[in-house]
């Protein structure tokens, strides 16, 4: 019987990306529960555990390789495809600009004192916004984010655009972008999973 990967993660982090590109490539994982992310280095969710062994970190590669590694499913441009630059590119814009900026967020202690958190959390919240619009400026998006088809790209986006400020600023500065997403949260196939790892609780969205 094949191993199940082994997910380290915790309730609406970047884990539930990785939780939703497994659930649509149907492979079998197991959840483990890590919000102090115990399993990596950097103290930091997610961690991944493929059925051959070893340890994968960083969202955005986890997403990436996942998706590469079942190419029939269509979840990333193949190399060689136009899209596959564009990609890469958008990929590794929402991991290096945008989700790098929770570390600070989520405890701004960690770079300031008290006096300094609210000011931090102020401009980090508009340096988030401004990448958005970028993302928006940057793109023509079809159904998805690179055109027709649902990619890792999509989830990835569809996750990270839930936290703080939230949606409602997001949609404002990136309509075309926010729309592909609107149909990532309404896939049938990831309803069970929202519900219960990123649940749509009044006032989600900002």
């Amino acid at each position: 019987m094949t191993r199940p990967f082994v997910v380290h993660g915790a309730r609406g982090t970047g884990s539930v990306a990785v939780e939703a590109a497994l659930t649509l490539l149907e492979l079998p994982y197991r959840l483990e529960e890590d919000p102090d992310g115990q399993a990596s280095p950097l103290g930091q969710v997610p961690a991944l555990i493929p059925p051959s062994g070893g340890l994968m970190t960083e969202s955005a590669a986890i997403l990436i390789w996942l998706a590469e590694e079942h190419p029939s499913r269509q979840l990333s441009p193949a190399v060689g495809d136009p899209a596959r630059p564009v990609f890469l590119r958008w990929m590794t814009f929402v991991s290096a600009a945008i989700y790098s900026l929770y570390w600070i967020r989520d405890d701004p202690s960690r770079l300031a004192d008290e006096a300094h958190e609210a000011v931090i959390l102020e401009r980090t919240a508009e340096r988030i916004t401004r990448c958005w619009t970028v993302m928006e400026d940057g793109l023509s998006p079809g159904p998805f984010l690179l055109g027709e088809r649902l990619t890792v790209l999509d989830i990835y986006v569809a996750v990270v655009s839930r936290w703080q400020p939230r949606r409602k600023r997001f949609y404002e500065v990136a309509p075309g972008i926010g729309q592909a997403v609107r149909r990532v949260d309404a896939d049938p196939r990831l309803a069970a999973l929202w519900a219960d790892r990123f649940p749509f609780e009044p006032g989600w969205e900002g």
